[in-house]
């Protein structure tokens, strides 16, 4: 008998763009896969950290969509969106913002985080620096450095609500910048900017007409003190700005995945090129449900943001009972964002050192079982998010666990 030939098979080396490997995953995500990995253990953990709002989507939005399957909306969408969709997000702007566009200016896009980085990949050049207002969303530097760009980032004081003035971003312009992102109300800090702040902002760019200005308003309805107030209503840099928004958190469809940007003609264009080379058109049942939520109005949105501010109002008065904690007065949005540092150097009851707001993260999520994300991905190193998009129940458990894991510490 024959001896069996030799395995001569071989295994190619996965080599990883530099792209990817430059990358960080997103930490809000990363978190809850923790913290499910955790629940899935048989661990009573509470997540705090995702931000999903804990309402079911409106029953006439849902209406919508089953209405949409019975008349045959089944096939390709046109990559920009439903002429109709775009219509109504026209109509939107006009009603709720008094900006007036075309539909030729809207793109709708699978969440409002593609949104963002159709914009971002359409304006920024390799070596191009993009002014980011810290503490700011996970995902606009991964954004910038995916379009090989250089991001400056801007940490706004907690004594001024973590807003960046303009007198910082006047310091931060240079010849080579060539966007400014931020978000009002802001994730993670709930800060919203108001008209006067907008408008110095707003003759800072009079001043650079090389700087573009990506603005999320993805928690627009979410505000607490009334006015919201877009960029883009100051009609000499308006065609500057892309203003990006959508239907997650305003009502509560974050699993329907649909976003858009409103913006110049050729800037649009551009979103729509390269949105036709990576996904094409959303999904036609979302969009005619979202179709539907603009004609619903914001009835149900104000619901939520009464529920969200009694939230807001009763973890402020848990927070303030926990030494150590230290943190504005969110705005708008649903979260809390307080500086952590005073735990750092502090010990655990293993005897492990906190030495950052990651390490004290990761020590509630195994000693509290309550799962947040550090404030190093927001541009906040000293901080740590919690969302306060969950039952009141669940928040008051929360911040229990959480005093009585810290008072623990050494």
């Amino acid at each position: 008998m024959s001896a069996a030939a030799p395995d001569t098979t071989t295994t190619a080396p996965l080599i990883l763009s530099d792209r990817i490997n430059a990358m960080q995953e997103s930490q809000t995500i990363a978190m809850a896969k923790k913290a499910r990995a955790l629940a899935a253990e048989g661990v009573d953990v509470i997540s705090l950290s995702f931000g999903e709002p804990d309402f079911q989507t409106p029953q006439y939005i849902k209406d919508a969509a089953k209405q949409a399957l019975d008349d045959g909306y089944t096939f390709y969408t046109p990559v920009p969106g439903y002429l109709e969709l775009r219509q109504a997000i026209c109509d939107k702007f006009e009603r709720d913002n008094q900006l007036s566009y075309k539909p030729e200016n809207i793109v709708v896009s699978t969440g409002a985080k593609q949104a963002l980085a159709n914009a971002v990949l359409s304006l920024v050049n390799p070596g191009d620096e993009v002014v980011v207002f810290a503490p700011y969303w996970v995902s606009y530097e991964e954004m910038v450095r995916l379009a090989e760009g250089i991001s400056v980032p801007l940490l706004g004081a907690m004594e001024n609500n973590f807003k960046v003035t303009a007198a910082q971003l006047e310091a931060a312009i240079t010849p080579r910048t060539k966007l400014l992102m931020y978000s009002s109300p802001c994730n993670p800090t709930g800060a919203v900017f108001n008209r006067d702040e907008l408008a110095a902002i707003a003759e800072v760019l009079l001043r650079h007409p090389h700087v573009y200005v990506l603005a999320d308003e993805i928690y627009e309805y979410i505000n607490f003190v009334g006015e919201h107030v877009s960029l883009a209503q100051f009609d000499a840099i308006k065609d500057r700005v892309i203003t990006v928004n959508g239907f997650s958190k305003g009502y509560a469809m974050t699993g329907w995945r649909v976003g858009y940007l409103a913006a110049q003609r050729e800037i649009a264009a551009a979103c729509e090129k390269i949105q036709s080379q990576i996904t094409s058109g959303t999904c036609s049942i979302a969009q005619r449900a979202s179709i539907a939520a603009l004609e619903g109005g914001r009835a149900s949105a104000d619901e939520m943001v009464a529920a969200y501010r009694r939230r807001r109002d009763m973890v402020l008065e848990l927070a303030a009972d926990i030494p150590g904690f230290r943190t504005n007065v969110p705005s708008g949005a649903f979260y809390l964002f307080p500086d952590v540092s005073g735990y750092f150097g502090r010990s655990t009851p293993a005897g492990e050192t906190i030495s950052s707001a990651a390490d004290l993260a990761m020590y509630l999520l195994n000693e509290a079982h309550v799962a947040a994300v550090d404030g190093a991905a927001f541009g906040a190193p000293d901080c740590i998010r919690f969302s306060t998009a969950a039952a009141d129940d669940k928040l008051r458990e929360a911040f229990v666990r959480i005093k009585d894991a810290l008072a623990k510490l050494k």
